[in-house]
């Protein structure tokens, strides 16, 4: 039996490029440089039509603006900071000169340790500091019935691994989506496709600075 281990790995290689193999027979490599958004659902694009997560329309907004990058999408449903621990090395041999991070939300709607979520993000970044990445750390927050302690501390996670390890940081990825119901799925936690636009606008003033022409 394939382990879901196993089987997150490949679903995560096939599905990187809107569900083409990743080398198929024939299709020309592309050489433009690599900014990989990796992440668990809100990157994966949960509940969208294929082509609609916000690494497709950051991809478009590059194109549009004239930048020559390649945007791709490692964000897989259900994801632990764990998680993305494990899948590191399929991020690291896209050889990215920007990767958007994302994690934390599942870990925290298990009510796992914020240390042991700080501690696999801190993991994550300086291996992708070694690989000369530029690390731009995507902040998320939980409901409040998590508690005021858990969700203070919760919170402080991003802008301390931010000035830690001198990141630019996207402090809340909904920030102006979270709060306005016509803007998410009807689980209020992931944003619909109009919400979603706004969120590749919050990546994009990030990332675009970061970027050359």
């Amino acid at each position: 039996m394939v382990s879901r281990t196993t089987l997150r790995l490949f679903l995560a290689a096939f599905f990187l490029h809107g569900g083409q193999p990743l080398h198929s027979q024939g299709a020309a490599k592309d050489s433009r440089p690599a900014i990989v958004c990796f992440g668990d659902s809100l990157t994966a694009g949960f509940g969208l039509d294929p082509g609609r997560s916000y690494p497709d329309l950051l991809q478009r907004e590059l194109d549009r603006k004239g930048y020559r990058y390649r945007v791709v999408n490692m964000g897989v449903s259900g994801d632990t900071t764990q998680d993305g621990l494990a899948r590191l090395s399929m991020v690291l041999a896209e050889h990215p000169q920007v990767v958007v991070l994302e994690f934390g939300a599942n870990d925290g709607l298990r009510g796992q340790p914020v240390s042991v979520a700080e501690q696999n993000q801190a993991r994550i970044i300086e291996a992708l500091q070694k690989a000369a990445a530029r690390v731009v750390l995507a902040g998320i927050t939980l409901p409040p019935n998590y508690g005021p302690e858990y969700l203070n501390r919760f919170n402080a996670m991003y802008p301390e691994l931010a000035k830690r390890y001198r990141l630019a940081l996207i402090p809340f990825l909904l920030a102006d989506v979270a709060a306005r119901p016509n803007l998410m799925q009807r689980d209020g936690l992931h944003p619909n496709a109009e919400g979603t636009r706004l969120v590749a606008q919050n990546v994009l003033r990030v990332v675009e600075p970061l970027l050359q022409k």
